[in-house]
């Protein structure tokens, strides 16, 4: 068999399978609504397998020149690199928070699943996207049960500039056993008797279910104006 040679059915299988493996990905993805999801990583993948093919059959007509070496790795080690700029558009940073790391790396595994997939590497390709998939729904929901603790949150809080209501703030917080690391405090803009200020508390709360009720307790004191939280 001429290794640089495929026919039409396996270029049909090969892009076929690379379609199903990015959108299994893809599909969890799209339902945690994050911004590359079920289409982005199809393409992903479908575009990697098409370098792939691209790279080790495209240019066969040329094998035999004597003055001709080919790389069937050349055009897909692009792909790795390339990939680096559409992952890097769906990261943002709010406040402390820096959100779509997660799926930056996914376009990344999707990539290298496509290029596997183009290359005719079967069972590494589908054996990756189990294992992506496992790490996406299965330690995802793990990963929020046992660290959501140890996460910094950003709480925000607009109000009149009135005696005690730092310490007022602080009591409902230490009630609700949340380590406050950081207090930040500043005036706006108003008349002496109407000035409003902005507290910013970074602090680490002990359960993710205690965020409704501190921003309800918080928005019952006296002067405050508005509350949110990152």
């Amino acid at each position: 068999m001429d290794p640089w040679y495929i026919d039409p059915l396996h270029i049909v299988i090969r892009l076929a399978l690379a379609l199903l493996l990015g959108g299994l990905i893809g599909l969890e993805r799209e339902q945690s609504n994050h911004a590359a999801g079920f289409r982005t990583h199809i393409l992903v993948c479908l575009g990697s397998a098409l370098i792939m093919l691209l790279s080790i059959y495209g240019f066969n007509d040329f094998v035999n020149e004597p003055s001709v070496r080919i790389d069937p790795a050349r055009l897909a080690a692009q792909v790795i690199s390339g990939i680096g700029f559409l992952g890097a558009g769906t990261i943002l940073r709010t406040g402390l928070s820096i959100t779509g790391l997660t799926t930056a790396a996914s376009l990344w595994v999707v990539a290298g699943i496509g290029l596997a997939v183009g290359a005719g590497f079967y069972f590494p390709a589908i054996l990756s996207t189990v294992l992506v998939i496992i790490s996406l729904f299965i330690l995802n929901k793990l990963e929020k049960k046992l660290f959501q603790a140890k996460r910094t949150h950003l709480v925000n809080i607009h109000a009149f500039d009135r005696p005690g209501t730092l310490g007022e703030i602080s009591s409902v917080l230490g009630a609700k056993n949340i380590d406050i690391r950081k207090v930040e405090l500043e005036e706006d803009e108003g008349d002496e008797e109407h000035k409003l200020i902005y507290i910013r508390f970074s602090v680490k709360i002990p359960r993710a279910d205690v965020l409704v009720s501190l921003v309800d307790d918080i928005r019952r004191l006296k002067g405050v104006k508005g509350v949110s939280i990152e």
